[in-house]
């Protein structure tokens, strides 16, 4: 519901932001187209009173003596129409009818102030045009008109402008919310694609379709964070199978112990025998756990650490803590150091030394040596060998040589190994031939 609720909220943004912008300009183009006719229609009414003013003037006739009189002419009766005539002395000589007294001293007061133009209200304005002789004013011409049309121009374009914009601020903010859905709607998409592979099949990928370059850098994303997520599962799978494979034998061998001392009674000897191979077990389980989870931890590289080989080796040819049914014989310096704590010497080595116990027909050699700054460890049995495909694919997590020995592991002792010694700086190499080699180069310590 939140994350929901997030998409609608980044969707009204969007559509909402822009509709404002939009709504801005809108707004300042109205007001400028009204604002310009406003302006025009003042231009018009000016220019319709000063055509009537200078008509009039034509009929105005000043003698010597300053008498005005008005000629007349066949339009005298439309020219007359809300026009006064005005004396150098401020005299009306003729007014318009339906005037005023009040309206007859506005007019009579303008014509003094030369020309010049005068809103009396919001309904009429008045123009007054001088009438001069060798630079001196003599008479003037008063005309005025009534404003109501231009002002009903003015308000009929400003209803229609709103309209007009309200409209199309609507359906701008309809386009723009339409189109930002359908912007958002691939990624919404992607999103709960990627949610469906990271939950259901977490080797799906987007790949490279070709989208918009956002959706491109998108998906490119999503595949990292899907390629990282399955790299943590594969981890933590491989993890569990490990740990799972280390303590089966430790704890196989507790079981068989308790199994046997309820089965039958014991004397103290043997019972003590077997409190030792129990707590030998247990304690065998504690180290596998620390060292499995150390490494887990530590994911690229084991912590660095200083063990004397022989002792690793020891702890894994003694038949008393390890299921070894045949010899198991040490061949090298004693003095040997390995630069690798020894819990995790004897966890990377134990699946090696386990392999060829299982696979030798009467023993197992383990040579120790160092070579260019490094210990190398051979474990050499006489079983049958490998062959080169097998060689090759020994150290493969889940790969068995013969799934049909009856052997019940499950392919990931060796994998474990590869994985212990790399980490340690190392390397390991498994050699085909007519019998049992692997090689494990160690660094020293």
């Amino acid at each position: 519901m939140r994350a929901r609720a997030a998409r609608t909220s980044l969707r009204s943004r969007l559509s909402w932001s822009a509709t404002v912008v939009v709504a801005l300009w809108v707004l300042l183009l109205a007001v400028g187209a009204n604002e310009l006719l406003a302006r025009v229609l003042a231009g018009q009414a000016d220019d319709v009173l000063q055509a009537r003013a200078e008509a009039v003037a034509q009929t105005v006739d000043v003698a010597a003596d300053g008498t005005v009189t008005v000629l007349d002419g066949r339009d005298d009766q439309a020219l007359d129409v809300g026009t006064w005539i005005i004396d150098g002395a401020g005299r009306i000589v003729e007014t318009p009818s339906g005037s005023t007294a009040a309206l007859d001293r506005q007019a009579v007061d303008l014509a003094a102030q030369g020309a010049r133009t005068v809103d009396l209200g919001d309904d009429l304005r008045l123009r007054a045009l001088p009438i001069t002789d060798g630079g001196q004013q003599v008479a003037a011409v008063v005309t005025s008109t009534s404003l109501s049309p231009y002002r009903q121009v003015e308000r009929t374009a400003l209803l229609g402008s709103v309209g007009v914009a309200l409209l199309l601020v609507v359906v701008v903010h309809l386009v723009l919310r339409a189109n930002v859905t359908r912007a958002l709607r691939p990624v919404q998409d992607m999103t709960t694609q990627a949610g469906r592979w990271s939950a259901d099949d977490t080797d799906l990928r987007f790949g490279d379709d070709p989208r918009p370059a956002e959706l491109a850098e998108l998906a490119g994303t999503l595949d990292q964070l899907l390629d990282r997520q399955a790299s943590v599962l594969r981890h933590e799978q491989r993890f569990t199978e490990e740990l799972s494979h280390e303590l089966r034998t430790p704890l196989a061998r507790v079981q068989a112990e308790i199994d046997l001392l309820r089965a039958q009674p014991r004397d103290a000897r043997a019972l003590a025998d077997a409190h030792a191979a129990i707590d030998r077990s247990t304690r065998a389980m504690a180290s596998i756990l620390e060292t499995m989870l150390s490494a887990a931890r530590s994911a690229e590289a084991v912590t660095p650490g200083r063990t004397r080989l022989v002792d690793a080796l020891v702890v894994l040819a003694d038949p008393d803590a390890q299921d070894v049914r045949v010899p198991v014989t040490i061949v090298g310096d004693p003095d040997l150091v390995v630069g690798v704590d020894a819990d995790v010497l004897v966890r990377a080595l134990s699946p090696v030394v386990d392999n060829a116990v299982r696979f030798a027909t009467s023993h197992v050699r383990i040579q120790a040596g160092a070579s260019s700054g490094h210990l190398v460890v051979t474990v050499l049995d006489d079983g049958p060998g490998m062959t080169e495909q097998s060689a090759n694919r020994a150290f493969d997590p889940g790969y068995r040589g013969d799934p049909d020995d009856g052997h019940t592991g499950a392919g990931l002792g060796l994998a474990l190994t590869r994985r212990l010694v790399l980490a340690a700086g190392g390397s390991v190499t498994a050699v085909a031939g007519d019998h049992g080699r692997i090689e494990i180069v160690l660094p020293r310590g």
